[in-house]
C-alpha cells in the first residue's frame, strides 16, 4: 500500500549527511540529493498537486543527536509525512575517530523508537530509509579519514544488525521502508559499486537518483 500525497500536504526530511547534502548553501533549503530530486519529480508529474518539501538533515548525525533537535526540526513542524535515513554515522566510526564510542544496537533501537513514538501516535507516515554501506574495495576517503577494506569489513558486521533495528521498527510501526542496503546491492553487481558512492557511503548523483526513484514508488 503507498502513501497518498494530498495537496498541501507537507513531507519532510531528516537524517545524515546524505539527506543533508549541503541543503544550507541551496536556494530552496532542500539540498541537492535525494530530497531535491523528489521535489523535482514530483512537481513535474503532479502540478495538480503541490506538496512542501522539508529537509533539516545534519551531516555527521547519529540517532541521538536526531533526538535532541526532534521537538524543533520535527515535531514543531507538523509533517503528513516524515522520511527517515539515519544510521550509519552509529555505524563503526569508532574504529577510526579517537574517543569514539560503540553504540549497540539497543541503544541505537531505543533512541529511533523514541523518534518514532511521537510521530505514531500524531499519525503521521512515516518512511524509513536502511542505512547502506556499498562494498567499494581498496582504500578510499570517506569524510576526514580514509578507509581500507578491513575497517570497511567491520563496519559492515557493525551496521548489519543496525539495518535490522529499521527493518524491525518499520514492521512496528506500520512504517514504509526503503530498503536501500539491499537496493544498493542489488545495482552495484552491474555496474560496481563505486558507481552509486565512491566511497561506499556517500551517492553519487546516479547514487540520489536511484534513492529518489524508490522513495517515489512508495507514494502515490
Amino acid at each position: 500500500m503507498t502513501i497518498t500525497l494530498r495537496p498541501g500536504s507537507t513531507v519532510l526530511f531528516t537524517g545524515d549527511s546524505i539527506t543533508d547534502c549541503r541543503r544550507l548553501d541551496s536556494e530552496d533549503r532542500l539540498g541537492f540529493g535525494y530530497p531535491l530530486r523528489i521535489a523535482g519529480d514530483w512537481g513535474l508529474r503532479h502540478p495538480d498537486r503541490p506538496v512542501t518539501w522539508l529537509n533539516t538533515g545534519i551531516a555527521g548525525y547519529k540517532v541521538l543527536d536526531l533526538e535532541t533537535r526532534w521537538q524543533e526540526d520535527v515535531l514543531d513542524a507538523k509533517p503528513d509525512v516524515v522520511s527517515i535515513l539515519v544510521g550509519v554515522n552509529d555505524m563503526g566510526w569508532h574504529t577510526i575517530v579517537p574517543g569514539g564510542r560503540v553504540i549497540p544496537p539497543a541503544e541505537f533501537a531505543s533512541g529511533y523508537d523514541r523518534l518514532l513514538a511521537p510521530l505514531a501516535e500524531a499519525g503521521t507516515e512515516l518512511i524509513l530509509i536502511e542505512p547502506f554501506l556499498l562494498p567499494v574495495s581498496g582504500i578510499v576517503r570517506a569524510g576526514h579519514a580514509l578507509v581500507d577494506d578491513r575497517i570497511r569489513a567491520e563496519w559492515r558486521a557493525d551496521l548489519d544488525p543496525k539495518i535490522q533495528v529499521v527493518r524491525d521498527l518499520a514492521a512496528r510501526y506500520g512504517a514504509h521502508l526503503l530498503a536501500a542496503d539491499a537496493m544498493f546491492a542489488d545495482l552495484a553487481r552491474t555496474t560496481g559499486p563505486e558507481y552509486w558512492a565512491e566511497d561506499g557511503v556517500h551517492p553519487t548523483p546516479a547514487g540520489h537518483a536511484a534513492l529518489a526513484a524508490a522513495w517515489l514508488r512508495l507514494v502515490g
